[in-house]
Order: C-alpha cells, then sequence, then structure tokens
C-alpha cells in the first residue's frame, strides 16, 4: 500500500512538473509572438549619405561601434581614430563675436588670452562692402606645409585628418609658423601663467595646453579628448549662434549641436569655400559666405586678447 502511495505522488509531480514546463514554454513562445508582432510595425525614418529620408524597420538596425577612444582599443595618438576625417564648418552669417568660443576654448585647454587659439576678426573687403566677423583657428590641412618643414617630427597629421604638436619634442625653431600661411600659431616666449595641474597628471599631445611649455609651439587641436568622450570640441557647444559645424566628412555630416545637415549640401547651397584655396593646403575647415545675415553687425565691446583666462582647466586624464 505504501509503494503505491509513493508511486502516486512520483506521478502527480511528474505530471505538475510537465504542465509547468509546458505553461512555462506557452508563456515564452506567446511573449516572443506579442514581441515579434511589435516589431513587425516597429518603423523610424533615417537619412541616408545622399540626403534621402526613409523608413526602415528597427529591429534591422544594428549598432556600430564608436570610434572614440573609450572604445577604440588600437587607438594611438599619432594615428588617432581609425576610419574617421573630420571636418569644421563656420557660417560666416551667423557671428556676431560672442567670443563664447574663444572663452571655453581658453578655459578647456588652459591658455592665457594673448595666446588664444581661436581668434575672431573684424574683416571687410573694402570701404564699400558690409563688414563681418570670421573666427580663424587651424585649418587641419590634408597638405600641412608646418608638417613638413618640422625638424624632430613635433608637428605630425594623423589618419583622421587632425594635425597635433608634441610640446615634448618640440625645440621651438618655430619653422611652423612661419611655414602656416593662416598664422594660426602661437608661440610661449614666457613661462605660462597656469594653475599647477594635479599631482600625477601625464601628458599627452591630444589635449594641448595641458601644460604649455615655454619655448614651444600652441595651437588649435580639434579637441580629440572632447571626441575621445563623444562630445563636440568646446568652441562648437559653447557657440550661442550655432557657428560651427563639426563632423565626419566620411559621413558626409555636420553638427552645431542643435542641427544636423549633409555637409556637401550644406556646401554646395550656401556656397562653402575655404581659405586661400589655391596654395594646396587642402584645409578641413570651410567658410559659408556671410549673406542672409539673421543678425546685424555690430563693432565689438571687446576683443579676443581681451579675454581672460579665469578658471582652473580639468586636469584629468581622458
Amino acid at each position: 500500500m505504501e509503494d503505491a502511495n509513493k508511486k502516486s505522488r512520483r506521478e502527480f509531480i511528474d505530471q505538475s512538473l510537465k504542465l509547468g514546463l509546458m505553461g512555462v514554454v506557452a508563456g515564452t513562445l506567446t511573449s516572443k509572438i506579442a514581441e515579434a508582432s511589435a516589431q513587425e510595425v516597429k518603423l523610424v525614418k533615417v537619412l541616408t549619405q545622399d540626403g534621402n529620408v526613409v523608413e526602415v524597420d528597427y529591429n534591422t538596425i544594428k549598432n556600430v561601434v564608436s570610434h572614440h577612444a573609450g572604445h577604440q582599443k588600437d587607438y594611438n595618438v599619432r594615428e588617432g581614430f581609425l576610419g574617421r576625417k573630420f571636418v569644421m564648418v563656420i557660417d560666416l552669417a551667423l557671428c556676431k563675436n560672442a567670443l563664447k568660443c574663444t572663452e571655453s576654448c581658453n578655459k578647456e585647454h588652459n591658455i592665457t588670452s594673448h595666446n588664444s587659439w581661436l581668434k575672431v576678426y573684424k574683416m571687410q573687403n573694402n570701404k564699400n562692402t558690409s563688414p563681418y566677423w570670421q573666427p580663424i583657428l587651424c585649418q587641419h590641412c590634408d597638405q600641412p606645409a608646418c608638417v613638413t618643414v618640422c625638424p624632430v617630427d613635433a608637428t605630425f597629421k594623423r589618419r583622421d585628418g587632425i594635425v597635433l604638436i608634441d610640446n615634448e619634442r618640440c625645440i621651438g625653431c618655430r619653422f611652423c609658423m612661419a611655414a602656416c600661411p593662416y598664422s594660426v600659431r602661437v608661440f610661449n616666449w614666457g613661462e605660462p601663467a597656469q594653475p599647477k595641474l594635479d599631482e600625477g597628471y601625464s601628458y599627452t599631445p591630444d589635449h594641448g595646453g595641458l601644460p604649455s611649455q615655454v619655448g614651444t609651439v600652441d595651437k588649435c587641436d580639434f579637441c580629440p579628448h572632447a571626441i575621445g568622450r563623444g562630445e563636440l570640441p568646446h568652441c562648437v557647444t559653447a557657440c550661442p549662434q550655432g557657428v560651427f559645424y563639426f563632423g565626419d566628412f566620411y559621413e558626409d555630416t555636420v553638427t552645431n549641436g542643435s542641427e544636423t545637415v549633409q555637409l556637401s549640401k550644406l556646401l554646395k547651397d550656401k556656397a562653402g569655400f575655404r581659405l586661400l584655396e589655391t596654395l594646396g593646403t587642402e584645409p578641413s575647415v570651410y567658410y559659408l559666405p556671410p549673406v542672409n545675415r539673421l543678425v546685424d553687425f555690430e563693432d565689438a565691446d571687446y576683443t579676443f586678447e581681451q579675454v581672460q583666462f579665469t578658471s582652473t582647466p580639468n586636469t584629468q586624464n581622458k
């Protein structure tokens, strides 16, 4: 009798487990079917490289691993971000000399005002034409004369188009300054008046100005340390007018933080140009003419020479 009871209990337990397992499987299948049904109707709009907007199934979109320094294991400061070609577009019709770009650049790179890397000049072709403001910074040329003349390989061009200076190699000969047709490099004649960096901070050329060194050359670096964090250069994010667009030439896309546009279409529609095109330096910075201005031209209350460095920079290694 006892054996019969044990057998009955075992059969009951077996049947219960089977029913439970069938319930789990059925529930899972029901969930998968419902999920698949929901996926079938989930369409999103995306912008293609040729500028067309198309609808695609959201579930067919794959996340592409970013080329940021934080994700790219083989990132090398002299090679740059693989598969990228960085470009900048500056809309002269929007600039009103707010100088927030210069202030932000100076703060982030620990630069004193007289050595600003980004300068805004009042331009006027002749007395009969209207004046406008023009930001000038390193053009990050594809054929950089500065790299060619450097005798110690301190100035170098990366595969992603960014031109940098290794201050630990720089001997202060200033050949690069003489070769640059854009006059965008500065020389540290004296000991830079900079706050003391944190103990243990190690220098890297892709975060220029930390620290600047007496007897060496500095210039705009396109903020690779910010790009490595998935951010835009500091001049782009600081500008209240959306003057600066930054992006990837290969992706044919640039953004000013609030608006993302197709690079080739922008340059074509607004007659984009580059400075001193006939020299063959192939700059990575494009300008849009100062037409159809959204703001009236006003003379400056103060200039980039008066922009003061007031804050201690972020000195953490990126």
